[in-house]
């Protein structure tokens, strides 16, 4: 959908695979390293296994659970996750390439030096989400709830938040280009200083104006 001039949109290329192969995984069918590809998943229970390195390519999973697993290097590209069950989900230094999460619930998310391309997070309830030192190119985040999100050391370039709700995005040296907030509902913001150099609507700036003038150590009496 084409945006306002001025700022350039997320770039989504996603096709959904098919003709996949149903597969049902069991206990212990998933190692350290393996690569997953053309498969259609209904269930994958990942939680609490060591599993760094691990691929993800061409599938489509109707539930991933990841509930603390060490998902660390994880690489998962032309991929669907239809729902994404994670209080706790440790993914550092991992690769997320035309991805769409189609729903679910994060606690926290341990994303740090990872890099995002082509992704869609759809529906999604996250609670703290760690992007510090990552690249994140081409996203959308699209009616979604992120209670807290942190960027410092993170290049963030062509990136939405279409209907969805920021309570606050911390972090410092974050290198911002293409940042959209306009869509985004920041009514109840508590700190948005990780976003300088986003772009915001005319109508978002009255209510955020004490924030801003807090930010540049000014007092609103």
């Amino acid at each position: 959908m084409a945006r306002k001039s001025g700022v350039a949109a997320p770039r989504i290329t996603l096709t959904e695979p098919g003709g996949l192969e149903p597969w049902a995984p069991g206990a212990g069918d998933v190692l350290t390293g393996d690569r997953i590809e053309g498969k259609r998943i209904d269930l994958l229970d990942l939680a609490g296994e060591r599993l760094p390195d691990l691929e993800l390519e061409e599938c489509v999973v109707g539930t991933l659970r990841a509930d603390g697993a060490d998902l660390r290097g994880l690489r998962i590209r032309d991929t669907v996750v239809e729902s994404l069950d994670a209080p706790v989900l440790r993914a550092l230094s991992s690769t997320w390439r035309d991805v769409r999460i189609a729903g679910g619930r994060v606690g926290s998310a341990e994303l740090y030096d990872s890099a995002f391309s082509g992704v869609e997070f759809v529906g999604l309830k996250l609670g703290f989400v760690n992007l510090r030192g990552s690249r994140v190119t081409d996203v959308v985040f699209r009616d979604c709830v992120i209670d807290e999100i942190d960027v410092a050391d993170a290049e963030l370039r062509r990136v939405s938040f279409d209907g969805s709700t920021i309570r606050e995005a911390a972090g410092t040296n974050a290198r911002i280009e293409d940042v959209d907030l306009r869509g985004a509902d920041l009514d109840r913001v508590e700190r948005l200083d990780g976003f300088r150099g986003a772009t915001i609507g005319s109508a978002q700036l009255i209510p955020l104006a004490p924030l801003f003038a807090a930010l540049a150590g000014y007092r609103v009496d």
